[in-house]
């Protein structure tokens, strides 16, 4: 029975010598999986904030790419509505002539610019289409004109630089 008794004692101190060295393992094993786990979660945060970067640089660039080609559009824009607006004025030139132009000049200057205006101005027949054009100009700018000055001024005020220009040629013919 001693026999039976030591081996039952022994048996019980292997069983639990295992169960000792079973649980060391499995509290080391814990320890190595946690260590695991905290690295591959700073490894993840690191990842993440270099991803976060990269996308905010990227974001940043994207954005100047935008706003230049915005620029540039914008300057192709400006560009075509000008042209568009020559164009046009062009083409209303074209609409008016000088006869329908010189019916408001008709009624001081006279029907074929032989007056003098209200008796104060130079009569204008027989002037350059340059030099009506200079004198139609500097009335606009107030940078011509005597007597007349205030007058005229009112009267050019709204003529564009074709208008000028097509009641200019249409004056000097006369």
């Amino acid at each position: 029975m001693k026999i039976v008794l030591y081996a039952l004692i022994g048996f019980l101190l292997i069983g639990c010598g295992d169960d000792a060295s079973t649980q060391n393992k499995v509290v080391e094993k814990k320890t190595q999986v946690k260590e695991q786990v905290e690295e591959n979660v700073e490894s993840a945060k690191k990842a993440i904030t270099e991803t976060a970067q990269e996308v905010k640089e990227t974001a940043q660039e994207v954005t100047k790419e935008v706003k230049e080609k915005a620029k540039e559009v914008t300057k192709e824009l400006k560009e075509t509505a000008k042209e568009a607006i020559e164009e046009v004025k062009q083409k209303v030139a074209v609409t008016k002539d000088g006869s329908t132009l010189y019916k408001t000049c008709a009624a001081c200057h006279g029907a074929d610019a032989s007056k003098a205006a209200l008796g104060k101005s130079q009569i204008i027949k027989g002037w350059s289409a340059q030099k009506i054009a200079d004198a139609l100009n500097g009335y606009k700018s107030g940078t011509y004109g005597g007597a007349m000055k205030g007058l005229m001024s009112g009267q050019v005020k709204n003529l564009s630089p074709e208008d000028i220009e097509v009641l200019s040629q249409h004056i000097s013919k006369f």
